[in-house]
């Protein structure tokens, strides 16, 4: 069996040296750097199943024929398994993972793409009073729709950052983050981990929670966790 990680851009993911420490090398583990969803789909002739990241993530919550409970609520897939084109989203276990431990308070989440959608899944999961920050306000309204959201909250007790490390923070933020948790998805180009807040969660640990779910999914076997952290420290 073998797997792959498929978006736009993809160099640098911890990915297949995480699924490589997960088992041992039993598997193999590809990046497949796909400048188009059409591209990235295609290869499910030629992996057992594959995860997806950006941009692609609500392409494929549409393209899927089977939707799991988390898939389905936070309306993006970051997984696919080829055998029925079932589509999951272990970003939510990620999110659910990073913030064991922090007490549910109010969240803001920053971004409004499907990285974002599996973070307001999550928090809400956890109890959490969630709205969201974006720079485009009819996808800020989409969102408060979709799950039910209130307006941006003025002190949140969470943020939770994901911005593309491409992207310029928007200087609001920085300042809400003084007096709040602080978990960013982006591990390879991190933007808030010198921001002053409360406590700062790296993505490390979002990519570690949602890595092993999404493992034990493509292979039907738990993976190495402790051999995960190591890699990651």
């Amino acid at each position: 069996m073998k797997f792959a990680l498929v978006g736009h851009p993809v160099a640098g993911s911890l990915s297949p040296v995480l699924f490589e420490a997960a088992y041992g090398g039993e598997y193999k583990y590809f990046l497949e750097d796909c400048p188009s969803f059409a591209d990235a789909w295609k290869l499910l002739d030629t992996y057992e199943g594959f995860n997806v990241t950006a941009p692609y993530k609500q392409d494929a919550f549409k393209a899927c024929r089977e939707l799991s409970s988390n898939a389905r609520r936070s309306g993006a897939v970051n997984l696919v398994l080829r055998d029925g084109l079932r589509g999951y989203n272990t970003d939510v276990d990620g999110v659910v993972w990073s913030l064991k431990g922090v007490p549910a308070g109010t969240a803001l989440v920053v971004g409004t793409g499907g990285a974002a959608c599996a973070a307001i899944t999550g928090a809400q999961e956890l109890g959490f009073e969630v709205s969201v920050w974006g720079r485009s306000a009819a996808k800020v309204a989409e969102l408060e729709r979709q799950f039910g959201l209130s307006r941006s909250a003025l002190a949140p007790s969470l943020v939770i950052y994901t911005l593309p490390g491409s992207a310029p923070v928007p200087g609001e933020i920085a300042g809400l983050c003084r007096d709040a948790v602080v978990l960013e998805a982006n591990y390879r180009d991190p933007r808030l981990c010198e921001v002053e807040c409360r406590r700062y969660i790296f993505g490390h640990e979002w990519l570690l929670g949602q890595a092993a779910a999404g493992y034990e999914l493509f292979t039907g076997k738990a993976p190495d966790i402790a051999a995960m952290e190591r890699i990651l420290q």
